[in-house]
């Protein structure tokens, strides 16, 4: 994947240039009840940042409202700099935030195909179009072997790669992955870590919400712990795995 892929702003930042995402005091809910407290963090350019936690926890929930699609009850989100706490997600997707959701969501009925056109609606050029989904069939070659094929007939793994590859058809320039292992077998979970670490070595800036710790933050830059919608526990993904408290609780150490 070649920087047109990964958009103008996949390099790792330098000097006073502003983070990619920033999120301060963030928090949001379901009605009285905040699931996501207080929350501040910020994602660079280039890197994969991991955040790790159990179920219930507010992963989904603080992605959710990353992308615009559950909204806030304080705090901020940024985007190079500009707050874009009251965009719409259309807005946000324009910018270049593009998420794979918690559980794939293929569009089953559609082909593998048309799924990944769907992942381009912003886009004007069918040119740039049709050379990135030859790039999503690089990426991912299975996608082309079954282009014309129901989504929803895919196995599990395999709707997550055309989910991932989906979002990127967007050109994100920072790609929200919602559990992407979830519900897969090991040997599939490592082939998809494996995919989205060979993307952040391309230079797409991923934001990674995983329940499987070891597996996230072995390829992290960054790495965030989160119980009951709070941040606990910041630092490198090595520092992470080696934290007595993460293996207890999440590596099972």
């Amino acid at each position: 994947m070649d920087e047109t892929l990964a958009g103008p702003a996949a390099k790792v930042s330098r000097g006073d240039t502003p983070p990619l995402l920033e999120i301060r005091g963030l928090s949001a809910g379901y009605g009285r009840i905040d699931a996501v407290r207080n929350v501040s963090l910020t994602v660079a350019r280039g890197q994969l940042v991991a955040l790790v936690g159990a179920n219930g926890a507010g992963k989904t929930t603080l992605l959710r409202a990353i992308s615009g699609v559950h909204k806030i009850s304080g705090g901020s989100v940024l985007f190079e700099g500009r707050d874009i706490t009251r965009r719409r997600p259309a807005e946000r997707v324009r910018l270049g935030i593009c998420q794979v959701p918690e559980g794939r969501q293929v569009f089953g009925p559609l082909s593998v195909a048309d799924n990944l056109l769907l992942g381009a609606f912003t886009a004007c050029d069918r040119r740039l179009v049709a050379d990135d989904m030859e790039r999503m069939y690089t990426l991912f070659p299975i996608l082309k072997q079954k282009a014309a094929q129901a989504a929803g007939t895919l196995s599990g793994g395999q709707q997550q790669m055309l989910a991932m590859a989906r979002a990127l058809m967007g050109r994100p320039r920072l790609l929200l992955l919602d559990e992407p292992s979830m519900g897969l077998a090991p040997l599939l979970v490592r082939e998809i870590l494996a995919a989205v670490d060979d993307l952040r070595r391309q230079g797409i800036t991923i934001f990674l919400i995983e329940q499987n710790a070891q597996a996230a933050l072995s390829i992290a830059d960054r790495g965030h712990v989160i119980e009951s919608g709070e941040l606990v526990l910041s630092g490198s993904g090595e520092e992470l795995l080696g934290n007595e408290q993460v293996r207890k609780a999440y590596l099972g150490i």
